[in-house]
């Protein structure tokens, strides 16, 4: 009975906030798609229509993500320069990772409503492309802030540093996926593998968001 309240409790909290809703659904949607893929041979009705579940939860992650900028504008007006930030070059990777999701979230739902004809949009290509782009950069730059500032602490890497790095990773891999063919693996990923890669990243995002309230308590 303590367990199931627990997780009840652990489930309203992550609901409560935009991160944990964020990444809920994105546990749904990789989830979703991990399921086509593993269901693309054995049973292709049922893998259909999980990979049109996994399309219609990401248009809400995109619009989710769009309604809730206002969040993220507050977080870059307050982080300004990074004047908290150990050193210069920190600084400077948290400015340009606060301006690439500040663009990022507002294209990736441009792409997502002319993907499904709800906008007309020229060349939907480029959009992608350029989604894509910067996809590939907030992933990055998240990475590379990150291990910027575990170069600079003394302290031994711990759990939770583990579980961040290996989901940094994890989403560098998925979003370079991304890509179009010919751009270092663009596009050569399965949908069971970018299923696996998502539903493993969503899940231990997660974790770090129970992890962290747990924390404060």
């Amino acid at each position: 009975m303590g367990s199931s309240s627990q997780f009840l409790k652990d489930f309203t909290s992550l609901l409560e906030s935009y991160g944990g809703r964020d990444t809920l659904l994105e546990a749904l949607c990789y989830g979703a798609k991990l399921v086509a893929g593993f269901q693309a041979n054995r049973n292709p009705e049922l893998a259909r229509r999980c990979d049109t579940a996994s399309s219609k939860i990401s248009g809400a992650i995109a619009t989710l993500r769009l309604i809730d900028d206002l969040p993220q504008i507050q977080y870059t007006l307050d982080y300004g320069l990074g004047r908290d930030e150990p050193d210069r070059i920190t600084a400077v990777l948290g400015v340009m990772s606060n301006a690439v999701d500040l663009l990022f979230y507002p294209i990736e739902t441009v792409c997502w409503l002319a993907e499904h004809k709800i906008v007309d949009v020229k060349s939907r290509s480029a959009w992608a492309y350029l989604n894509s782009i910067f996809s590939v950069l907030s992933a990055y730059l998240s990475f590379v802030r990150t291990m910027r500032r575990l170069s600079l602490s003394r302290e031994k890497l711990n759990r939770k540093d583990v579980v961040s790095i290996t989901r940094l990773v994890l989403d560098c891999i998925h979003a370079v996926n991304t890509l179009p063919r010919g751009n270092l693996w663009g596009g050569r990923l399965s949908t069971l593998q970018v299923g696996a890669i998502g539903t493993l990243s969503a899940g231990l995002g997660i974790y770090q968001i129970v992890s962290s309230r747990k924390s404060r308590v």
